[in-house]
């Protein structure tokens, strides 16, 4: 079992890079798309969390750049139904924090967005991993979630609730209008100013 690689990062290909260790071997790994990884330039030392997957006719490695995101990934194939290749395309359309909270707030639209990733399978991703993600190191997520909760009883009453629900009309998932609105610093707006300032957080 490989945990981790660490050596310079020597070039990319088409879904992730090679990683030259101090023995001169290159080690192959798939990154999932978005990932900091990438940000790295030729001949920087870069460190990466790996997942090594065995099949009959197949060694694969994966790579994260934290131990959390490897943990994800490792909980995404405990799924039926879900290989490596479709946790990788889950994981490459949307942040670890998001991932969290399209769960917790069993947000079937956010999940399927991956690639070859269709209703059913979101479905059951979220209904077999909603009460294990909150496991995790950190929990953002989980408070992310009871805040959301506490705000959707209330839906009228506040501002932010308003404009979560507008941006969910305007067709945005709930996890990423929550998201939008949360990261407004902003307190005693109107709805319709923390919409403009979510929107900008949007794009």
């Amino acid at each position: 079992m490989i945990r981790y690689i660490k050596g310079i990062y020597a070039m990319t290909f088409e879904n992730g890079i090679v990683v030259e260790n101090g023995s001169g071997m290159g080690f192959e790994i798939n990154i999932p798309a978005g990932s900091p990884l990438y940000r790295y330039g030729e001949g920087e030392e870069v460190l990466v969390y790996t997942a090594m997957m065995v099949k009959e006719d197949d060694i694969s490695l994966y790579g994260f750049h934290n131990r959390e995101s490897l943990e994800l990934f490792r909980l995404l194939i405990t799924v039926n139904g879900i290989g490596a290749k479709a946790a990788m395309a889950i994981m490459g359309s949307m942040s670890t924090d998001e991932l969290r909270q399209a769960i917790l707030f069993e947000d079937v639209k956010a999940v399927s967005k991956a690639n070859g990733v269709g209703k059913k399978t979101a479905e059951r991703l979220i209904l077999e991993l909603k009460d294990r993600i909150g496991s995790f190191e950190r929990s953002d997520a989980s408070q992310s979630a009871a805040v959301y909760a506490n705000a959707d009883e209330s839906a009228g009453e506040d501002a932010r609730t308003e404009a979560i629900s507008a941006l969910a009309a305007l067709g945005y998932t709930k996890a990423e209008a929550f998201g939008a609105v949360s990261k407004v610093p902003e307190e005693g707006l109107s709805c319709e100013d923390y919409i403009k300032k979510a929107l900008k957080n949007l794009f």
